[in-house]
């Protein structure tokens, strides 16, 4: 299970490394997407084949399921670490996600998110609390 929150900062050449422990739950391919909020997704190889599993179950005569295909699949990459845990994140993913050097990785069981750090901080400033969040969830 993915979980935790780890800083890390990209490389000249656009890499990141990944934790190892982190590897270790995301195997040695996985892929990352975009993802809703303006930041990526990291799934481990089974995970995203369930989570295209549930895309291609929706019926590709909607133009809603289109864009959502277009937006996760459309937009993805697999990937590997080299040796030292690193790998690229290609130019289009990280101007999608506004990221440019210091980055947030986040856990979230079946997946990471990749946040650039200051609209981690941002996003985990917003005004609306966990509280009333769980609360309209009926959590």
């Amino acid at each position: 299970m993915l979980q935790g929150e780890y800083d890390h900062t990209l490389d000249a050449k656009g890499r990141i490394v990944v934790p190892s422990k982190v590897r270790e739950e995301l195997g040695d391919h996985f892929v990352i997407s975009k993802g809703f909020e303006h930041c990526l997704y990291i799934f481990p190889k089974e995970s995203w084949d369930k989570f295209v599993g549930k895309m291609e179950a929706l019926p590709g005569s909607s133009a809603k399921v289109r864009k959502v295909q277009r937006h996760f699949i459309g937009g993805s990459k697999e990937c590997e670490p080299d040796k030292q845990g690193r790998f690229s994140i290609p130019a289009n993913l990280r101007e999608y996600a506004s990221i440019t050097k210091d980055v947030v990785l986040v856990g979230l069981a079946d997946r990471l998110e990749v946040w650039d750090q200051s609209m981690w901080k941002e996003y985990c400033d917003e005004d609306e609390s966990i509280e009333e969040v769980a609360e309209e969830l009926l959590f």
